[in-house]
């Protein structure tokens, strides 16, 4: 049952437009890294996601901390700055979800 309520916490997440956009912009760079052969994980700091969404650093501050709460993602603070990082176990969890409702 801890699966299913993992999978709705993210559902639920990613319901709002501003945080499924961040979320597909990690999924994009992920792409683009795994497409190039390299092992390095992927990364988005704060500043990019204000500069996409065109939104201020509260309001991407609070989608950010609902992606981490639903697993999503996850991040590491180096002082000031936040960088923002895919949680690839969620991602195989939402994969596997939708390959199974084919």
């Amino acid at each position: 049952m801890s699966h299913l309520h993992d999978l709705a916490q993210a559902f639920k997440a990613l319901s709002h437009p501003n945080r499924l956009q961040i979320y597909v912009e990690l999924l994009q760079l992920r792409e683009k890294v795994v497409a190039s052969g390299t092992e390095k994980e992927c990364s988005c700091g704060l500043t990019d996601f204000m500069s996409k969404l065109n939104i201020g650093a509260p309001t991407v501050s609070h989608h950010i901390k609902e992606l981490v709460n639903a697993k999503l993602i996850r991040v590491e603070r180096q002082g000031k700055f936040m960088t923002c990082y895919l949680n690839n176990d969620m991602r195989a969890q939402l994969e596997a979800f939708f390959a199974q409702q084919k």
